[in-house]
């Protein structure tokens, strides 16, 4: 397959047949979810690049795997192969990216199962939302917990689990050493003239240790669910999310998500990043209509999948 013309190496891209800067070469981008492979799809992955690539597999900072040193010719072998063991290839495009989970449902920090949740994401918006184009790229990732691992603020759509801690006075008992006070990692619990607790909210990060730490039961749980980040761009140049006010279940993300793509493809231009897209219309009016539901009134409109006078099209 010489002599490839640009848009015959972008088609190729999109696929997840990705060229290299070595003129002839390129490399397969193979997609699980959340980054998590079975050991019958590693071994699919390394017998792949044994048989079509160089032999290398890189991993790449989203957690897809990439054969490096394949041929263009050898492409719809290799996207059969991957599909063979329930793997896709692609992860490029002005599209939904794989997303990308903290290992919080292994980790002794994680407050939730965030590879279970990326997954329900991943079907959801990377397959579900595959061949809608969108301005530019658009990243979700999840942390599980407040210590960023994965940076959910720098995603275009940041998720990270909260475990929000209140205290009960009545409950505690002034220990002369107070096991809360020592677990805190923020220095967030403090410890009063007379030996009760409180907890500095400007400096709590919700990660919820000290919830677990009295042994009377004087720091409890008042609330869990996720903190949602909007507009993070980790790239040439960098753009903080912005923080949502609340925090969210899992359902109430889900629809976070859906409502954010639908503004980015409606109100975004072609190029710009979600964050720009957040900026050039103003912070608080984005996430005004972000927590609204007009804009679902508007999806079929947007996705085209209705014309101008409600007339079905086809998308």
């Amino acid at each position: 397959m010489a002599n490839l013309t640009p848009e015959e190496k972008k088609d190729l891209k999109f696929k997840g047949i990705i060229a290299t800067k070595n003129e002839g070469e390129f490399i397969a981008r193979m997609v699980a979810p959340c980054g998590v492979f079975t050991n019958e799809q590693m071994q699919l992955i390394t017998d792949t690049a044994k048989k079509y690539g160089s032999g290398s597999v890189a991993f790449t900072s989203r957690l897809t795997a990439e054969i490096q040193g394949v041929s263009a010719d050898d492409a719809e072998a290799i996207i059969k192969a991957a599909e063979s063991v329930g793997l896709v290839t692609g992860g490029t495009g002005a599209v939904v990216r794989p997303v990308v989970a903290c290992k919080g449902t292994v980790c002794v920090h994680g407050l939730v199962d965030t590879q279970k949740f990326a997954t329900r994401i991943f079907n959801e918006f990377y397959l579900g939302w595959h061949e809608i184009k969108l301005p530019h790229k658009f990243k979700i990732g999840i942390g599980g917990c407040p210590n960023n691992c994965i940076k959910p603020a720098y995603n275009d759509f940041g998720i990270m689990a909260q475990r929000v801690p209140e205290t009960d006075s009545q409950l505690c008992r002034s220990c002369k050493k107070c096991a809360v006070v020592a677990k805190c990692p923020v220095h967030a619990a403090i410890q009063n003239e007379d030996g009760t607790v409180t907890i500095d909210k400007d400096k709590c990060t919700n990660c919820g240790k000290c919830i677990d730490a009295c042994y009377f039961g004087s720091v409890r749980e008042k609330e869990f669910g996720f903190k949602v980040f909007i507009g993070g761009i980790f790239g040439k140049t960098q753009r903080p999310g912005t923080p949502v006010p609340g925090l969210y279940s899992e359902d109430e993300v889900m629809k976070l998500i859906e409502k954010a793509l639908l503004l980015f493809r409606e109100q975004g231009v072609a190029g710009e990043r979600l964050g720009r897209t957040v900026d050039r219309v103003g912070v608080d009016k984005f996430i005004e209509q972000l927590l609204s539901d007009d804009v679902l009134a508007r999806k079929n409109k947007i996705l085209g999948l209705v014309s101008e006078d409600n007339g079905q099209v086809t998308c």
